[in-house]
């Protein structure tokens, strides 16, 4: 003879409406620290060649520089 048993979680409406803010406030904080890294390819963008050299930058690494430990690149 077999058994079947089934166990089925209780919704908890508190724990949705957790998640739904969690996932609200992850994708604001992801668009503030975008926008934060296109203000950092901005200011050195506007650098001259001779300052960015000073950084240890050349013009067309800026955007690996900014992105890179969100990138792995």
């Amino acid at each position: 003879m077999a058994h079947a048993a089934t166990h089925s979680a209780s919704w908890s409406p508190l724990a949705a409406l957790s998640g739904a803010f969690a996932a609200i406030g992850g994708f604001f904080t992801s668009v503030a620290m975008a926008n934060s890294r296109y203000q950092k390819v901005v200011e050195l963008q506007a650098l001259t060649d001779e300052q960015l050299a000073e950084r240890g930058l050349q013009r067309e690494d800026i955007v690996q520089h900014v992105f890179s430990d969100t990138y792995f690149i």
